[in-house]
């Protein structure tokens, strides 16, 4: 937040609603923050932690022809697996 011409401070009447116009959140999210570097939900998922990652995905689908559907019920291991076989020239 900037500060006025006359180096004076803006006071309490301006801190909600740059809280809530610009930062987009409550003061105990911010002080969250602040203190303890908890980034405020802003409503992204959380992918799970055997989450395929997405190049992995993408390798399975582009480069070996599997389905979506195919690659969705893998496991990590059976995913690299799958690609090593492939590089290796054993299907």
């Amino acid at each position: 937040m900037s500060r006025p011409a006359d180096r004076t401070d803006y006071g309490r009447r301006m801190w909600a609603p740059v809280l809530r116009d610009q930062l987009d959140v409550d003061e105990a999210a911010f002080w969250a923050c602040v203190r303890d570097g908890t980034a405020p939900d802003r409503g992204v998922p959380v992918p799970p932690a055997d989450a395929l990652p997405a190049d992995l995905v993408h390798l399975l689908i582009s480069r070996l022809g599997l389905r979506e559907t195919e690659v969705a019920g893998m496991s990590r291991e059976e995913a690299v697996g799958r690609l090593q076989r492939h590089w290796s020239g054993g299907g």
